[in-house]
């Protein structure tokens, strides 16, 4: 499973980190919050191949991209 981010969504995170003048430690805090939900939810999925993380997810007005991959067909 491969993870991309958005650079709109880098940006995003760190304008949170700034505003609440946390440094590294709050950059962690701000992606564990909103990454949250993900971490619990994927690893029961087996067919996600790729997941995008978008400045309107940081923002929290939206969800993040996921794409499946292709079921194999068995004969």
């Amino acid at each position: 499973m491969e993870l991309e981010f958005a650079d709109e969504a880098i940006s995003a995170v760190a304008e949170i980190a700034l505003k609440r003048e946390s440094g590294a430690r709050g950059l962690r805090s701000v992606l564990e919050s909103i990454m949250l939900d993900l971490m619990y939810e994927i690893p029961s999925k087996k067919n996600v191949s790729r997941i995008v993380i978008t400045e309107e997810m940081i923002k929290g007005l939206d969800k993040p991209k996921i794409v499946y991959s292709k079921e194999e067909k068995t004969a």
